[in-house]
């Protein structure tokens, strides 16, 4: 059995900085501004990394992670507000439990593509995998159609 190793001080500094500072606070009422000046002390970095690897060792998510918030906004220019799809729900989160999830998809997205357990041909989601990069491939495809006499079409959508 393989143990998670702990959390650096450069993981979450990392993650912290691509956190923009003007999105909507959590749960708990924190900003990202708020986190980066918090994580600049080493006591309370170090303090949050405990959270976090007491949370993996402990195979625990604590109920106060847990907990969240909707709030529905109307989509602007609706003929009409009586249908849920004139709605744009948002989740809020606690915004520790958001940082401690976001590292944790970095280090999971760098071993899944380290040990190349998604096909080269999944693009959704992942780092250094752009729109333009799914162009490229799709125009790939098309071009091979094209060599051996085939029309090619094409149905695009998003799952969101």
């Amino acid at each position: 059995m393989t143990l998670w190793n702990l959390f650096s001080k450069e993981e979450f500094k990392h993650t912290i900085n691509k956190c923009n500072n003007l999105s909507v606070p959590g749960l708990d009422k924190l900003l990202w501004y708020h986190f980066k000046a918090i994580l600049k002390q080493n006591d309370y970095l170090s303090n949050i990394i405990n959270i976090a690897d007491v949370c993996i060792n402990l195979e625990h998510w604590p109920n106060h992670f847990k907990r969240l918030s909707i709030v529905v906004i109307p989509k602007p220019n609706k003929q009409s507000y009586n249908h849920s799809k004139s709605f744009h729900p948002i989740v809020l989160l606690n915004t520790l439990e958001k940082l401690i999830k976001k590292v944790i998809a970095e280090r999971l997205q760098f071993h899944v593509m380290a040990n190349d357990f998604i096909h080269p041909s999944q693009l959704g989601g992942l780092k250094f995998k752009s729109t333009a990069d799914a162009s490229i491939a799709l125009t790939h495809i098309i071009c091979l159609g094209w060599v051996k006499n085939n029309t090619t079409s094409i149905l695009a959508f998003d799952i969101t």
